[in-house]
């Protein structure tokens, strides 16, 4: 393990608390490209060991031992953290939990002081946050060190959703709305003004692969927003390659997200795919679906 040297001319430095997908290490890269010194500590099993080529420092911790993550990053001089990447949250719905976790002290104390209310996202997370706050270590959004990873409104591939495509559109946009004013999910399926499915905590991707299961003819709609209250240092929208292969397999036609809220990782490849399925992908705003609403 590299341990910090205060006599070593280091640059900035930034905590990354990794979860599984490509948005951790995408944002290593972007990070370091700043000049800023990456100490990642990745969630065992579920963060690529492609981090290890990408940060300055990289670790894998189990997904109960907050302890250990805050000792971590301590000794790494490490008072600011990012959070990026999915975390599996079905692991707590599975039979056993404390075995399979076995949570340190810090995990327990975390859980009984601020999570015992509910298991939403929100709830989970920021009980995360005001754990480490508790040594000194706070958490900032990615996007203040990555802005360029939110999606610009408007037509993002050659195909553009029909008129009737439009009208689930802004259907699914207050559905979807509302569902994260819930804390519940972020994206809804929608085929002719009719709710195939709606996230929960499987994740988009298996909420896709659910509507294209009782969808068989396909060409049905992706709604993904940010919450009314989201906030931008977890769980901000995401999609990349993996969410149009999945859209492929299951006869998805269009995905409308949201401007401004919604990060799309690796974008030229992402499009390239999306052209090349017959996909349309469009960024909208709330003033937009109140316009087409209206009309």
């Amino acid at each position: 393990m590299q341990l910090y040297n205060p006599d070593q001319p280091f640059p900035r430095r930034v905590g990354l608390l990794a979860g599984a997908g490509r948005f951790p290490i995408i944002f290593a890269e972007a990070a370091r490209r700043q000049g800023l010194y990456v100490h990642c500590l990745g969630v065992d099993g579920m963060a690529s060991e492609q981090l290890a080529d990408c940060c300055d420092v990289c670790e894998f911790v189990p997904l109960a031992r907050i302890g250990r993550a805050i000792r971590q990053f301590r000794r790494g001089a490490i008072n600011r953290v990012v959070m990026a990447g999915k975390i599996e949250k079905v692991v707590l719905v599975r039979p056993f939990l404390f075995w399979r976790l076995l949570p340190d002290w810090r995990t327990l104390h975390m859980w009984f002081r601020y999570a015992t209310r509910n298991k939403k996202d929100d709830t989970l997370l920021l009980a995360v946050i005001r754990e480490f706050e508790r040594d000194g270590i706070s958490f900032d959004s990615a996007l203040d060190y990555c802005p360029e990873l939110l999606v610009n409104h408007g037509f993002l591939t050659k195909r553009k959703p029909t008129a009737a495509q439009w009208k689930d559109i802004c259907f699914g946009w207050e559905l979807a709305k509302e569902m994260g004013r819930l804390d519940v999910g972020q994206s809804v399926m929608v085929k002719e003004t009719a709710v195939l499915a709606v996230e929960a905590i499987e994740g988009t991707d298996q909420c896709i692969r659910r509507a294209g299961e009782l969808c068989r003819k396909g060409g049905f709609t992706i709604v993904k927003v940010a919450k009314p209250q989201q906030d931008r240092r977890f769980d901000v929208p995401t999609i990349g390659q993996q969410t149009i292969q999945t859209m492929r397999e299951c006869g998805a036609k269009v995905l409308a997200i949201e401007e401004g809220m919604t990060i799309m990782l690796d974008q030229e490849e992402v499009l390239r795919q999306a052209d090349a399925a017959g996909i349309a992908i469009v960024a909208v705003n709330a003033a937009e679906m109140e316009a087409r609403k209206a009309a």
